[in-house]
């Protein structure tokens, strides 16, 4: 059965505070330190708490919900009719002309709209209370799209929920949001600016795509209908054409600013308008540099290809939505993403810097912004049924949809077939799962042809991996000194927050092994497997980045009871001092009784091993003979990361092992269960290996344990003996030397 996912109600508060403060109407709209929630109610009570990607939301307390119908099944979105006076009435100034007594008739309708615009609307979907916020009551009710009036989609419902977090957090520069093609975040984001515009004075709203082209096009094909279409009462007086290409300017005329007109009781009234535009930009660095936004919105932000940098631009136009250190304006950014190459990568950046559970002191994220993603199977077309819920497995009967069609398969089905069908195809592929990813990783496929090794397999792996995320295959934790003695005892303790994974561990005869050999340990259990670690020797950096400790354990196939060919420790780390990684790596090598092939260029973790007393186990780089190894090497261990031929090797050992090891293989997958290492591989570069610290510790783990195809053998010199023995003719009674 398909578990949601999307969100989950907590209750983060005590039921008895709640209660007491929502008496009172003490629940104050934004971020309430107290509690660490983001309050999106603005009546001062709030109901139930969600968590949307780890962002904790309270809603505000059920209020009356609307009942379509009696009957549960009969209870789903229906756009409300429209007033029939209101059709003849296009602007403030039709309304004006209008006697009091049909003004009258329509001030409740009026205010009521105005009210469910601004907290939000409740009403009833088979039978549940459903809450939607005044942003998504705008969309629903008083948006024309392509396709006429939107459809209530669960999917959406959350969306427009996690963006009025961003908007009432005032940590928060707005969200980023990796989507599914198709999804409607154009329109829904388009719809947000004519919302806000159309109640915002001296404002300025700005809008940004993968090119100035698409840009325009959102601007007259989306925004600019909704404004057109949207009722007297929402929308302000306008200057300029009713269809602009350029500008929609909610502000009164220059012709028409000193007009004067005599109301009812003969005062003069002058006219006011909002003072607000929204316009597009061309895309570029600088776009919008310099101006103040109340809102930018940010399409296809994933697509941006050289020289246009999403980064360089976000970096800009972040600015434009702050005065000093005050937030004033939020940017509505969403996109599918191209492949790594093709804006990708520097999307990918942004996305990953959004995470709400990372935040600086100043309790913001990296780049100001909150990521959302919202699989393709909670969005996509043609199966979403009548209430808006997505079909996710194959039904018993067929199920109506929202456009009246038969759902006959689950999305999910449709999906994997979808997938199937391409298995052939790696490209195409890729593109599938960009265009409609089920995860984050899915989201940002890159090109096969970009890649060193088969990416088909290193994704069918991660892929897999996805599935047996909740199998407890791999278990998070540290190793430590037992009582915390060194050089006794390690043992290892599962921790959530812990440096290791781990896959496997020997059996307890087999853990904390040493032979001693001339007063020297030496690891006992090297026929099972070896370590590979790409170390650092700086604990500090001036950004306090840096690369990362990496260190990888590989088995051997042996007759013990050992797991062949596993990767069974990943480690990826930066603790705050090298020290503490140095002493991570020895006791992982005490516990495992394994060797090590590290990279000598960073000797600090060797000369530590060797201060230590396991020099033994730091083996000495196996594609050279004892005799040949530096004064270095023979003190030390390692091999250099310099020469062009252990590049070569290590690349072609990580290659190896992915066609043989990784993926779909023999009817069943690999054992490789390290997600960030499969990422990384994905992403190696020979030439530029300094960003791929888990490649370079997991390929030296492949070749420690398969060192003897690195040995070379011992030259026997040969050289050409003269055998040069003379001949002699033996006739006659004095025998003579042959003459050649």
């Amino acid at each position: 059965m398909y578990e949601q996912t999307l969100y989950k109600i907590v209750e983060p508060i005590k039921p008895h505070v709640i209660k007491r403060l929502n008496k009172s109407k003490k629940w104050k709209y934004g971020y309430n330190k107290e509690y660490d929630i983001i309050v999106i109610s603005k009546t001062g009570q709030i109901g139930e708490i969600y968590e949307i990607q780890n962002l904790v939301i309270a809603l505000p307390l059920e209020d009356n919900p609307f009942k379509r119908s009696k009957k549960q099944e009969d209870q789903y979105w229906e756009v409300f009719e429209k007033r029939k006076e209101l059709k003849q009435i296009k602007t403030i100034f039709d309304w004006k002309a209008y006697p009091n007594t049909f003004k009258e008739q329509l001030h409740d309708y009026i205010d009521e709209e105005f009210r469910r615009r601004d907290e939000g609307f409740w009403f009833y979907i088979k039978g549940i209370p459903t809450y939607i916020t005044g942003t998504h009551y705008m969309y629903l009710q008083w948006s024309k799209i392509d396709v006429g009036q939107p459809d209530f989609r669960e999917a959406n419902r959350l969306f427009f929920i996690f963006w009025e977090a961003c908007k009432s957090d005032t940590r928060c520069y707005g969200m980023a949001y990796l989507k599914n093609r198709r999804s409607g975040f154009s329109f829904m984001a388009s719809g947000e600016t004519v919302n806000m515009a159309t109640i915002s004075s001296d404002a300025r709203f700005g809008v940004l795509s993968k090119s100035g082209a698409d840009a325009k096009k959102m601007f007259t094909d989306k925004i600019v209908p909704i404004s057109v279409n949207y009722p007297f009462f929402f929308k302000p007086i306008q200057d300029g054409m009713d269809r602009p290409k350029t500008e929609l300017a909610y502000r009164v005329p220059a012709s028409k600013f000193t007009r004067k007109k005599l109301d009812s009781n003969e005062r003069l009234e002058e006219m006011v308008g909002l003072d607000t535009t929204i316009d597009w930009k061309n895309t570029g660095d600088n776009s919008y540099d310099g101006e103040k936004l109340m809102l930018l919105v940010h399409d296809e932000a994933g697509k941006w290809e050289r020289p246009e940098n999403i980064l360089n631009n976000w970096r800009v136009t972040k600015t434009t939505l702050r005065l000093g250190s005050r937030i004033i304006g939020k940017c509505m950014m969403g996109s599918t993403s191209n492949a790594l190459d093709k804006g990708g990568r520097n999307y990918k950046k942004l996305y990953d810097s959004s995470n709400v559970t990372k935040r600086n002191r100043n309790g913001q994220t990296s780049s100001g912004l909150y990521s959302l993603f919202i699989p393709m199977e909670w969005n996509y077309e043609g199966y979403i049924d009548t209430y808006g819920y997505p079909v996710f497995e194959t039904p018993k009967s067929p199920v109506k949809g929202i456009d009246d069609q038969e759902i006959e398969i689950g999305v999910i089905e449709h999906w994997e077939n979808e997938v199937d069908g391409l298995k052939d195809d790696p490209d195409g592929l890729n593109e599938l799962y960009r265009q409609f990813p089920r995860t984050e990783k899915h989201a940002f496929r890159d090109e096969t042809k970009q890649s060193l090794f088969n990416l088909t397999k290193i994704y069918e792996q991660i892929d897999y991996n996805e599935d047996l995320k909740r199998s407890g295959v791999v278990t998070q934790g540290n190793f430590q000194w037992e009582d915390g003695i060194k050089d006794t005892r390690v043992i290892f303790s599962p921790n959530k927050n812990g440096r290791f994974m781990v896959s496997w561990i020997p059996k307890a005869e087999q853990q904390n092994r040493f032979i001693t050999k001339n007063g020297q340990k030496h690891p006992a259990n090297e026929h099972m497997g070896a370590f590979g670690c790409d170390s650092y020797d700086i604990s500090g950096t001036v950004d306090g980045r840096g690369s990362k400790g990496s260190l990888h354990g590989l088995t051997k196939f042996t007759m013990d009871d050992c797991p062949p060919n596993l990767f069974f420790l990943e480690y990826i780390s930066r603790p705050s001092t090298a020290e503490i990684f140095f002493e991570d790596v020895l006791m992982a090598l005490h516990f495992y009784s394994m060797p090590i092939l590290a990279e000598n260029n960073k000797p600090r973790l060797l000369y530590y091993l060797r201060r230590r007393g396991y020099r033994q186990y730091s083996m000495n780089r196996p594609d050279k003979l004892a005799f040949k190894l530096s004064v270095t090497e023979k003190e030390i261990g390692g091999i250099p990361n310099s020469s062009e031929d252990v590049k070569q090797a290590h690349a072609a050992a990580i290659e190896s092992y992915i066609e043989s090891f990784v993926g779909y293989n023999n009817e069943q997958y690999g054992t490789m269960y390290f997600q960030r290492t499969l990422e990384d591989w994905a992403a190696f570069d020979i030439n530029n290996r300094t960003k791929h610290d888990a490649s370079i510790s997991s390929g030296l783990a492949l070749m420690a344990c398969n060192k003897n195809k690195y040995r070379p053998n011992a030259q026997v010199i040969k050289e050409k003996v003269s055998l040069s023995f003379a001949k002699y003719n033996n006739d006659g009674n004095n025998s003579k030397i042959f003459k050649e």
